[in-house]
């Protein structure tokens, strides 16, 4: 697979034709299976008998099989609710949970409003900036609003905000040297001992103050309390910028689509949902390992214990056994448009997949209304991709805001 991720989609056709899954080399030489059907995802996902946690269930992990630079160890060293299997990840979820409840979610809304508006001031400023009137809209807009977003949920100050987004803006790259992961790892480290020092010493109601709690209550050892802080800053960044990037990108390369949303006549929800059918943000979730031998009745696969095993969503999401041999064509009146995986499934569903919905639904209309003439600044071929299998953006999205309206 491409580390440098130039075709997911592409990539992801290929897969498709090896059949439900098929044998993959991952960056680094490491062999995994990739999961390209809906349905085996769908069963796999809640398989009892599926981990995700390498440090219990990985043999090339826990005999020292893999190569010592491995660009991709850090998905396995870290231990968090993603990691978790059994009931380490129920322990290690209950503190998120209420975190990310549909009450607390619902009244963040006006303040998601309000930073999308200034945000909305600050990309206009930004192409007033510039000689040809172009900005770089993930930057500005897609990137910032989950940034802020997700800080002002985890209780980051303001004085932390650059040094932490600075990592996750690498971190999730996989085509980084060993040296470079090494050194975002202990950049990381010290960041995230100053941030639980202060939260130890001023607790608020954030989440970093409750997984504190937490391990104060001894449900997480150190090292599960400063990874869970840093997994809920990187899933609650990453994706949601990747989602609402992807939702512009489509929604201008597709003006028909576009009309439907602004006259009324589809709802922006079911952008949301085509957008993560279609450009899921997290392409491939790294890793699953079955804890016996496992067969597939519905396909007549077996994955051996202890088989390395990535879900791969983009291929997942254009599965043409569920959205038809039109399934590469962003529509969002497509019936089957929330028949996706994009968050999950089962009991490691996404504990913050409706604060991106509501991030989204709020921050696409106001952008539109607020620029109804915005066009992209690039040709076809001119977006380049984040270079990461992980998450599916592009790296700038340069916008021009010709006739937008001005306050």
């Amino acid at each position: 697979m491409d580390a440098t991720a130039t075709d997911i989609h592409g990539e992801a056709a290929a897969l498709r034709g090896l059949g439900p899954a098929g044998r993959v080399e991952l960056p680094g030489g490491v062999p995994a299976w990739s999961v390209t059907d809906a349905g085996l995802a769908r069963r796999l996902l809640i398989h009892p008998r599926v981990s995700k946690d390498a440090h219990q269930h990985w043999p090339a992990f826990l005999n020292g099989d893999l190569p010592a630079d491995w660009p991709l160890k850090v998905w396995m060293d870290i231990r968090t609710v993603q990691t978790a299997y059994g009931p380490d990840h129920g322990r290690m979820r209950r503190p998120l949970v209420s975190a990310f409840s549909a009450r607390r979610v619902r009244a963040l809304a006006p303040r998601i409003a309000e930073t999308t508006d200034a945000l909305l001031d600050d990309l206009a400023r930004a192409a007033a900036a510039t000689p040809d009137g172009v900005a770089d809209l993930r930057t500005h807009f897609a990137a910032r609003l989950p940034w802020l977003t997700v800080t002002a949920l985890v209780g980051v100050p303001e004085s932390m905000h650059d040094g932490f987004q600075a990592i996750n803006d690498s971190v999730f790259t996989t085509d980084l040297t060993a040296e470079r992961a090494a050194a975002n790892s202990a950049e990381a480290t010290l960041l995230l001992r100053e941030l639980l020092a202060l939260k130890t010493e001023h607790p608020g109601d954030d989440i970093a103050s409750a997984l504190v709690e937490a391990h104060h209550e001894g449900l997480l050892d150190d090292r599960e309390l400063a990874d869970n802080v840093w997994m809920v800053l990187g899933a609650g960044y990453g994706t949601t910028a990747s989602l609402l990037d992807h939702a512009v990108v489509n929604l201008l390369r597709h003006p028909d689509q576009l009309d439907l949303a602004v006259s009324g006549r589809a709802g922006w929800d079911q952008v949301v949902e085509e957008t993560l059918r279609h450009q899921a943000p997290v392409a491939n979730f790294m890793m699953r390992f079955p804890t016996e031998d496992l067969y597939d009745e519905a396909t007549g696969l077996t994955f051996a214990r202890g088989d390395a095993i990535v879900i791969n969503y983009a291929a997942v999401g254009r599965d043409p056994e569920v959205h038809g041999e039109d399934t590469d064509l962003f529509d969002i009146t497509r019936a089957t448009t929330r028949e996706h995986l994009a968050f999950g499934h089962g009991p490691n569903y996404c504990l913050g997949a409706e604060l991106a919905r509501l991030e989204a639904r709020i921050a696409l209309p106001a952008l539109f209304s607020r620029f109804p003439a915005l066009e992209l600044a690039a040709g076809a071929d001119g977006l380049t991709p984040l270079p990461s299998l992980i998450f599916n953006g592009h790296r700038k999205v340069p916008v021009r805001l010709e006739g937008s309206t001005t306050r």
